[in-house]
């Protein structure tokens, strides 16, 4: 006890310094990080006074974030004796056994670049990415992930990668949809009277586009019904409420005017 006494005691000065050091660099980290979220605040509303597209915002900034919080490290680190040298050459290994190790998350950050360049979509936008069927509204776009949210608020977190290498579809691209709805009728009912009762559905909806092309029209002689179909134009955020009304509409004048709407049948023969 006495001999590791004297060890503190001759080391005392040096677990001091050391001591000051850290409490030191606690204090820089603290700072560092207010400092950064103030630089990243600044950043976000500067992009946003330049009126610079969301997506593109939010992947600049979660780069920014990791270059800030690496020099922060860095610079604390240099404190404690770690040369500019053996940060380079850590930095150098460290970056070949990440490419290495990572591929994954490489090509989902140059898909993120790519989601950039191209724009296949931007944030707000509602999508259906083929591959793995998801589909919801894109809440964000990261580095490496993009991140949707569903029509039932459910968060989907998809690599950059995937969707940048599969066919997707763009549901709100344009300001304007086709709607296309199709009903079958019996082979007993009035065939003009169905497609008059539905042109006129079609001409008292307001949300109908009356300046697009509106086409009734038969689509089909099916086995158990005449297919009737109309094709009109909505808005876009429009669409599903049209199409919901559009189909109550169409059962309660069919059932109205007395037009079968028929189950599926099948007529059977008996030879005797």
């Amino acid at each position: 006890m006495e001999k590791l006494l004297n060890y503190l005691l001759s080391k005392g000065p040096d677990l001091v310094a050391f001591g000051v050091k850290i409490l030191l660099s606690l204090v820089v980290f603290y700072i560092g990080t207010k400092v950064i979220k103030w630089i990243l605040n600044f950043f976000r509303e500067s992009l946003e006074r330049m009126h610079v597209d969301t997506g593109v915002a939010q992947f600049l900034g979660s780069i920014l974030r990791i270059l800030l919080y690496a020099f922060l490290i860095f610079s604390i680190a240099t404190q404690f004796g770690v040369t500019e040298a053996s940060v380079a050459a850590l930095i150098g290994s460290a970056g070949l056994t990440l490419g290495l190790g990572l591929q994954g998350s490489l090509s989902n950050l140059a898909g993120g670049v790519l989601i950039l360049i191209f724009k296949p979509f931007l944030v707000g936008d509602y999508i259906i990415e083929h591959g793995t069927n998801c589909e919801g509204t894109v809440v964000k776009i990261e580095m490496c992930y993009t991140t949707l949210s569903t029509v039932d608020n459910k968060r989907i977190v998809i690599p950059n990668g995937t969707l940048s290498n599969n066919s997707l579809t763009n549901v709100t691209a344009k300001d304007r949809r086709r709607l296309e709805m199709k009903v079958g009728i019996s082979y007993n009912a009035d065939m003009k009277k169905a497609k008059s009762i539905m042109e006129n559905l079609l001409k008292e909806e307001p949300d109908i586009l009356s300046d697009e092309e509106l086409v009734v029209f038969v689509d089909e002689l099916g086995a158990s019904s005449v297919v009737l179909g109309f094709r009109a134009w909505v808005l876009t955020e429009k669409y599903w409420p049209v199409k919901w009304r559009m189909n109550e509409e169409i059962k309660e004048a069919f059932d109205e005017a007395g037009i079968e709407i028929p189950y599926q049948q099948l007529d059977v023969r008996v030879k005797s």
